[in-house]
């Protein structure tokens, strides 16, 4: 007998978790468009119910049943299965959308009290949440800025006066849109420095930037490896979607809750992203090769002041560092000032041929959007002027085009600036 084989995950993406022969031989999982399903005997009936509400811990072999669509569907559990694969997780949570996965996360896991601590910039949608709410149900935020030292940041921490309460340690890293890199690892010691027996620092890491292929934020520390899907993983801009990746303690809790909030996938679009899951790899692939040739032409450009990209990170800084031990590719998001401010910028975007102008990022097709009056409109002013995000940046999410037409859009737009 041969040697026993360990499988890639772009190999095991084709059908880990799926058996043909429980669904007549289909070669794909069929979309499982039910919202109950039938139990053999009440004994079963209980037992399933049991888990499934956290009533008591799952025994070793036993099969977790389906119930209801809104706790589980085959779909979503094959799709949850095949996503541990990228990260090395126990166990994933599929949700409608990123900020669901998000907002599930820090819902399960801070209190009225708590103290929050996260990086800065972070997508829009997670900075209004963050102020908007989180504030209204009694939980302490502080923020700091990338490029910190962990004597800095537990300064911030320790000046809130909430030192004792602190729960969570939030982080987006690459950050949204200025790709500035936070050291996961470090956040990780400031987590274990807080971190009493009886209340552990979460370590919650946004990696929808990097996607599952070049970044792991599990393997540096972190108990959450969050996802908006519908970026990178979904791919095609067909679809919303999130998702979080973490051991089976962590990830248990957020299923829970997951049941009782809703906001769970539908079985069509976890079908959806199953498809996406097979070509992954080979997408970020392209994209990042992309990338890397429109930053070097954006870089040495003369009406661009200033390219945001980790393929440009000076070696010997402490940004490179970082990026080195996080990253195994500089990934497919750009963003770059263009010299001038909001006019010029919008005269560059308004004259893209083949790019389209909107927001979301990680498709297949090229993207260029605003960040100052689009995805970060809602940030106070001149807190986004301090983190860079002003009315000259532009962001683009390069996708699998051939890069000399997506140079050569750039380049024919920038005549016009």
């Amino acid at each position: 007998m041969g040697k026993k084989h360990t499988y890639k995950p772009e190999s095991l993406m084709m059908s880990y978790g799926f058996k043909p022969s429980l669904s007549e031989g289909a070669i794909k999982s069929p979309i499982f468009l039910t919202s109950t399903f039938v139990f053999e005997t009440a004994e079963e009936g209980k037992a399933f119910f049991e888990v499934a509400y956290g009533l008591r811990a799952k025994r070793k072999r036993e099969k977790v049943g389906l119930i209801y669509s809104r706790i589980n569907n085959p779909d979503l559990e094959i799709l949850e299965d095949r996503l541990t694969l990228w990260d090395d997780a126990d166990d994933c949570a599929v949700f409608e959308s990123g900020m669901a996965a998000i907002s599930t996360v820090m819902l399960e896991f801070l209190k009225p009290g708590d103290l929050l601590f996260y990086s800065t910039p972070v997508y829009g949608g997670t900075d209004h949440f963050i102020h908007q709410f989180l504030s209204k149900i009694g939980i302490h935020t502080a923020a700091f800025k990338p490029g910190l030292s962990r004597a800095e940041m537990e300064s911030i921490i320790d000046k809130t006066g909430f030192g004792d309460r602190l729960a969570m340690i939030y982080l987006e890293t690459p950050a949204n849109p200025t790709n500035a890199l936070i050291d996961i690892s470090c956040c990780k010691k400031i987590a274990d420095t807080y971190s009493t027996p009886d209340k552990p620092v979460r370590l919650a890491v946004d990696n929808t930037y990097m996607g599952p292929i070049w970044q792991h934020p599990l393997k540096h520390g972190a108990d959450f490896s969050i996802y908006s899907a519908t970026k990178y993983i979904g791919g095609h801009s067909d679809l919303i979607a999130g998702a979080c990746c973490g051991n089976n303690e962590v990830i248990g809790r957020l299923k829970t809750l997951r049941t009782f909030l809703g906001n769970m996938a539908s079985p069509h679009t976890g079908w959806l992203l199953m498809r996406s899951l097979e070509t992954l790899k080979v997408r970020m692939q392209q994209q990042t090769l992309n990338a890397q040739k429109v930053a070097a032409f954006l870089n040495s450009h003369p009406k661009v002041e200033k390219v945001y990209y980790p393929g440009l990170i000076p070696e010997g800084t402490r940004e490179y560092e970082i990026f080195k031990k996080q990253c195994s590719a500089p990934g497919a998001m750009i963003s770059f000032d263009v010299k001038g401010g909001e006019a010029e910028a919008f005269r560059f975007i308004d004259a893209l041929k083949m790019i389209k102008l909107a927001v979301s990022l990680g498709g297949t097709e090229s993207l260029v959007e605003h960040p100052a009056t689009m995805t970060h409109a809602g940030l106070d002013p001149a807190y986004r002027l301090e983190l860079s995000v002003t009315e000259k940046l532009v962001r683009i999410s390069v996708g699998i085009e051939h890069h000399d037409d997506i140079i050569w859009d750039i380049g024919q737009a920038l005549e016009l600036v």
